[in-house]
């Protein structure tokens, strides 16, 4: 019988009372499980063995999170007080994302994920991308109902001949948006996959990857079973993602 593919879904770090708890929201390990048996990576950093992980595992979710990347991380200014961060994800998530690329996992990347992916990449982050030049607020309103927050607010790009385009997506589709910081400088190696009305990118592929590995902006483990486009999506890193199971 062909073994389940092994999909590693990062942790974020939170405090609980007077212990550290390392979680992964439900929503991305349930999308997960399109791929493959879901498992959480805690958020331990060196004490990880990351090579021993990357060929354990066939394939990886860097999820969303209420934490943003520290700014130290791609020269940044530094954050305004009160910013959340996660320090034991960054020194875990950023060094996994370009080795697993480089190891042919394949790699999925969703909000802080997807900014991850950029700075793992060598890029930087707006990290108030209302207050940075043209672009629109693409935060979700505090107080709204979640369906409100998780629903359609523009539509994007998709770019013609990329990773998006190649498994079947539209030329334009709509997406949600709950994000304060976004893609300042794309990292070296990167395609522009999606693009938002106000020119921010919202998706990108790593050029020459072995596998699957693509970052995207906006949320499509968000009820994905109900959206043909986010189900693609995950369609399609399952694709891979049993490819990879399959050669090991």
């Amino acid at each position: 019988m062909a073994r389940m593919p092994l999909i590693g879904v990062s942790a974020c770090t939170t405090q609980i009372g007077h212990h550290v708890f390392h979680i992964a929201g439900d929503k991305y390990l349930r999308a997960a499980a399109i791929a493959g048996l879901p498992f959480v990576i805690p958020s331990l950093g060196s004490l990880i063995d990351r090579e021993a992980l990357l060929e354990s595992v066939d394939g990886l979710v860097f999820t969303g999170s209420p934490s943003n990347v520290e700014p130290r991380h791609y020269q940044g200014a530094a954050s305004e007080a009160g910013t959340p961060h996660d320090p034991a994800r960054d020194s875990t998530t950023l060094p996994l994302i370009r080795e697993a690329v480089a190891a042919g996992v394949p790699v999925l990347g969703i909000c802080r994920g997807f900014q991850e992916m950029n700075v793992a990449f060598g890029g930087s982050l707006y990290q108030k991308v209302h207050a940075a030049g043209p672009f629109a607020d693409h935060r979700e309103v505090q107080g709204d109902p979640v369906d409100m927050q998780y629903g359609f607010r523009h539509a994007v790009q998709v770019q013609p001949g990329g990773l998006l385009a190649d498994i079947g997506l539209a030329g334009e589709i709509q997406v949600n948006s709950l994000h304060g910081q976004g893609v300042e400088r794309l990292g070296p190696g990167l395609r522009i996959e999606a693009l938002a009305p106000d020119g921010l990118i919202e998706a990108f592929s790593v050029e020459g990857a072995a596998s699957f590995a693509l970052g995207v902006q906006w949320h499509p483990e968000w009820k994905v079973q109900d959206n043909p486009d986010y189900l693609t999506l995950f369609d399609a890193f399952a694709v891979a993602c049993l490819a990879r199971s399959r050669q090991r």
